[in-house]
């Protein structure tokens, strides 16, 4: 079972033709709620994709809490390790513009974790076959859950996000490192060239439309992305998580399980919503084969 730690948010999703400029009122054109939250898009992505999954989370004992632990059920998703805690549920506010995302997020209960919470799972991160991480929950709970991972064994993707500086131990200890170009930037005073070089075979960066790059300890490597008509890229990025944590449990190269994530990825920005357009395997497997 692919197990996923992290955060659970619902999503308040504005769209709009013009970002407002500080101490400026625009008019927005839609606004919808959507699930969201790293942790719970990137385990829904997984299940989507027909792999058994739990998720490790807190939500809130409110409105938003009741609905996303029931959303992330229907999504056949395991919530046995789902905690409601006395903090408002995650919220990400969310601008959409030109089918492209700025958002500010308010953790709530997805920042009740202390580092020595991480102990109690130790069980349940031995007996994952894959470990996946994000950072919408405090790092240093983070950094003891990869400590644990590390000594149990268990295949550990982190993808880090929002960006943070990280320890070369932490990053010594996962298996697969994924950020965006911009988060590693943030991560390493590097270019994305000089650290995919650096952490070969480890560090896989996420190019959008350009698709990704990992070097593979002789020469960088482009895995491609696939045109499409994107409507709303929210989501996209935990969906290549997710679905490069399924593509791992198989006997895939790692250049066919980055293509695998990228096809997966493609899809799921057609639709609005961090959630609603996560593909099925039988659909990324479609997409992969019209290349």
């Amino acid at each position: 079972m692919i197990t996923v730690i992290g955060s659970v948010n619902m999503d308040l999703i504005t769209s709009t033709k013009q970002q407002p400029a500080i101490g400026e009122t625009v008019l927005g054109e839609r606004f919808a709620t959507s699930p969201g939250g790293k942790g719970a898009n990137q385990a829904t992505a997984v299940a989507r994709l027909g792999e058994h999954v739990q998720l490790v989370a807190r939500i809130g004992k409110d409105e938003f809490g009741r609905a996303l632990y029931e959303q992330l059920h229907q999504e056949f998703v395991n919530v046995d390790n789902v905690r409601a805690v006395e903090e408002h549920t995650g919220i990400a506010s969310i601008t959409v513009q030109n089918n492209d995302n700025s958002i500010i997020v308010a953790p709530g209960a997805n920042f009740t974790w202390a580092a020595t919470d991480a102990e109690a799972y130790r069980s349940v991160i031995k007996n994952a076959t894959t470990l996946l991480l994000q950072l919408e929950v405090p790092l240093p709970f983070v950094e003891e859950v990869v400590r644990v991972a590390w000594e149990e064994k268990t295949t550990t993707i982190l993808n880090p996000a929002p960006a943070q500086r990280l320890s070369e131990k932490m990053i010594d200890c996962v298996d697969y490192l994924t950020p965006n170009e911009l988060e590693c930037k943030a991560l390493f005073d590097l270019t994305a060239e000089e650290a995919v070089e650096k952490y070969p075979n480890k560090l896989i960066v996420t190019k959008g439309k350009d698709g990704a790059m990992y070097h593979d300890g002789n020469e960088r490597i482009i895995v491609s992305s696939f045109r499409t008509n994107g409507v709303d890229s929210t989501g996209a990025g935990d969906t290549f998580n997710g679905a490069f944590a399924v593509a791992l449990n198989t006997e895939q190269t790692l250049r066919e399980c980055i293509a695998f994530a990228n096809a997966a990825a493609s899809l799921s920005i057609e639709k609005t919503g961090a959630q609603a357009g996560m593909p099925t395997a039988t659909q990324v497997w479609e997409r992969l084969g019209t290349k």
